[in-house]
């Protein structure tokens, strides 16, 4: 049974999703945590409910429907493209409301025409709150996390460092901290005089032979942890990415990028002149970009009134290009939101490549926009 109540519009929802062919699947409550610990985002990490089984397997309460659905896809080899929809509880714990929440919402597996599917995710995002919340003024944000990764790349930093600002996409606070460590290089903590030497020398035998033998002599067991060899890479990256400083010229362009926020009917011309100005490339990213404008336009979507910001992310680390949230104009609250993922069903286990959208509803927001 379960604890808190369902709101009274689901069934004209799950209708509503049938009529667009996304037909309702389920999953379980109890889910296998590692997927979720490795690939949703240290956002989500730090508010899931763990729990174990048994025979040891790290277990959590369902955080969220996409990996779920996903993994159930994996399981049943049902052939794409395939449209799923779901509702349900999720349970994860959060800063303002209850633990335990309904989402709903719809993924859409395995359709090649990314543009048309991007644009179909944000056409069917708008018209389900348009349904549920006649009158009211939607404000729809996009962002781009393929159109960020292809400026960063650009940029010549390593690719630790690319990882890290690829990773904080989305947290203002956390890129501002790491472009302030990229303008002014740190000192690379918990790395001693020997170690920094021998790296500083090129010595990766004499590292190696090191670590091992302060593991021996403090008694650390290497089957409980990382191997010398493992621990000697890491150590050399730290002292690497501490190192690292990006000249003023880069991080001028990257400041700049991030501050780009219009409309997106606007929105492909200034990317086209700030990398015309940067003397960037931003190739692929750039044209499928465009390509969903033109399909969101041809879907009656008025782009005029949707607004991209450059520096917009979602908090999961699965994302792969665009990412946008729906609320009520001047309202803070997100009542959806979702994005592309298309390297996720790969990581789970699907042998081929499967492009893939979606988006969730909270439909406690919902309720709650609806009664006022």
């Amino acid at each position: 049974m379960p604890l808190i109540n369902m709101p009274e519009f689901t069934g004209s929802l799950l209708a509503d999703f049938t009529a667009r062919g996304a037909p309702r699947v389920d999953t379980p409550v109890i889910q296998p945590a590692e997927p979720f610990l490795d690939m949703a985002g240290e956002d989500l990490r730090r508010r899931i409910f763990l729990t174990e089984s048994e025979t040891g397997e790290s277990l959590c309460l369902r955080p969220e429907f996409t990996i779920p659905v996903c993994l159930s896809h994996i399981e049943t080899a049902t052939g794409t493209p395939k449209r799923y929809s779901y509702l349900g509880e999720v349970f994860r714990q959060r800063r303002d409301g209850s633990n335990e929440f309904y989402q709903a919402g719809i993924e859409d597996l395995g359709e090649t025409a990314t543009a048309s599917a991007d644009a179909r995710a944000i056409n069917d995002a708008v018209g389900i709150l348009a349904t549920l919340l006649p009158g009211r003024t939607l404000s729809v944000m996009v962002g781009d996390q393929a159109v960020f990764e292809a400026v960063v790349k650009t940029l010549g930093l390593p690719s630790g460092w690319q990882k890290r600002l690829i990773q904080a996409f989305g947290d203002s606070q956390h890129l501002d901290q790491l472009l302030h460590k990229l303008a002014s290089p740190q000192i690379a903590s918990g790395l001693d005089a020997t170690s920094q030497a021998l790296i500083t020398a090129g010595d990766e035998a004499g590292l190696i032979a090191y670590i091992d033998q302060t593991m021996q002599d403090t008694g650390y067991s290497t089957n409980a942890s990382r191997s010398p060899r493992e621990i000697a890479a890491r150590l050399k990256e730290k002292l690497s990415l501490s190192e690292t400083r990006l000249d003023e010229k880069a991080l001028t362009v990257l400041r700049d990028f991030l501050a780009l926020e219009l409309p997106l009917s606007d929105a492909a011309k200034a990317l086209t002149d700030f990398a015309s100005a940067a003397g960037l490339n931003l190739g692929s990213a750039l044209g499928q970009f465009e390509e969903r404008i033109a399909a969101m336009a041809q879907l009656g979507l008025d782009i005029s009134r949707i607004t991209y910001r450059a520096a917009f992310g979602r908090p999961l680390d699965y994302y792969t290009g665009l990412v946008f949230e729906v609320s009520q104009l001047d309202q803070t609250a997100v009542l959806a939101g979702g994005g592309r993922f298309d390297r996720l069903l790969t990581l789970l286990g699907a042998k081929d490549t499967i492009p893939a959208v979606g988006f969730s509803l909270w439909l406690d927001r919902i309720e709650l926009a609806r009664s006022r």
